[in-house]
């Protein structure tokens, strides 16, 4: 990303924190992941449950291993000896404290929209751990609900390709629609507003290009 390109994220996210403000969530801008992360950290008090959504974001903040090895109480997700144990700790995860993530798109209607595989995430986001923190790039910002979810399907081959789901989408890069158990679009999720429970979700918009 050049000068310009990073100018053109900068305004667009520093946007999306005022339109995201006015549909009643928490939200704020970072510069860059480096800020985001330090601003995450700010929002999850040690001492406090956290559960986390699959995200290249977090992997690029490296949040999974400080949330693991830090003074938090961790619903570890990636570590279980097989799918139903997996599966339990997502169940366990609605109840946490701090639930963190980033999503697929957010929508200058201030939309978030995740398409997810078991749902875990979408789930969270919309009830049961008591605060949530979404982390998102300028790159994520769409005009409205139709493009949110066209996105989502456009990156879903990629999320495949990264958690090695065998799946017609991981070969061609390209969304199949299939009807097989790796299908990773199982859930649409979308958030409208913050207003029912005032400050629990809180969204980092960063000036950059971050995650799929």
């Amino acid at each position: 990303m050049d000068k310009v390109q990073k100018w053109a994220a900068e305004c667009a996210a520093k946007e999306m924190v005022e339109i995201l403000k006015a549909h009643s969530y928490s939200a704020q801008y970072a510069d860059n992941v480096e800020e985001a992360r330090k601003m995450v950290l700010d929002l999850v008090p040690e001492g406090s449950s956290v559960s986390v959504g699959g995200s290249v974001t977090l992997e690029e903040m490296d949040l999974v291993e400080t949330f693991r090895n830090g003074n938090y109480s961790f619903f570890e997700r990636y570590k279980q000896p097989d799918w139903p144990s997996t599966v339990e700790v997502y169940r366990q995860g609605l109840l946490a404290d701090v639930f963190v993530s980033s999503a697929n798109a957010v929508t200058k209607n201030g939309e978030i929209v995740c398409l997810d595989c078991t749902g875990n995430r979408a789930a969270s986001m919309i009830f049961g751990p008591k605060k949530v923190v979404i982390i998102m790039g300028a790159n994520k910002i769409v005009e409205n609900l139709e493009e949110g979810i066209a996105r989502a399907k456009k990156i879903a081959p990629l999320n495949c390709k990264r958690v090695g789901h065998q799946t017609p989408c991981a070969e061609t890069g390209v969304c199949t629609n299939c009807e097989i158990p790796a299908r990773m679009c199982n859930a649409i999720g979308v958030v409208t507003t913050g207003v029912k429970f005032e400050g629990r979700i809180n969204v980092i918009m960063v000036g950059d290009e971050v995650g799929y």
